[in-house]
């Protein structure tokens, strides 16, 4: 009986270490989600299919049942002692074509999307 209690003891005590942080540790940083990068953004095009936009970038994290033609890619960085990095890019498809992308990281001028282009890219929202 006493053997049982403290293995149970034991197991609880040890169980709650694992939420402590000692200083002076390193934590490594994990990207979560799918990188987006600048040159992934320039190379999206309106008209470009499904297949496409997946090949670009990669699986959506997103793909919500109830809105197949919305994809959402979105990754974020923690660095112990930085703000968050976190960007987000939103692709809508009509008919299996890219119709329109909201994203928090604009296209450089030599970009498919580049602002005051034809791109039917609204504002950011």
């Amino acid at each position: 009986m006493y053997l049982r209690i403290a293995t149970a003891s034991l197991i609880i005590f040890l169980s709650g270490c694992s939420s402590l942080e000692f200083p002076g540790v390193y934590r490594l940083p994990i990207d979560q989600g799918n990188i987006i990068t600048q040159e992934m953004v320039d190379q999206l095009e309106i008209g470009m299919t499904r297949s496409q936009v997946e090949y670009v970038m990669g699986s959506a994290v997103l793909r919500d049942s109830f809105s197949p033609n919305r994809w959402d890619y979105i990754y974020t960085l923690n660095k112990e002692g930085k703000p968050a990095e976190r960007h987000q890019l939103t692709a809508f498809f009509e008919n299996d074509r890219l119709v329109r992308i909201v994203t928090d990281i604009t296209p450089s001028e030599k970009g498919k999307l580049a602002p005051g282009g034809d791109s039917n890219r609204p504002a950011e929202e």
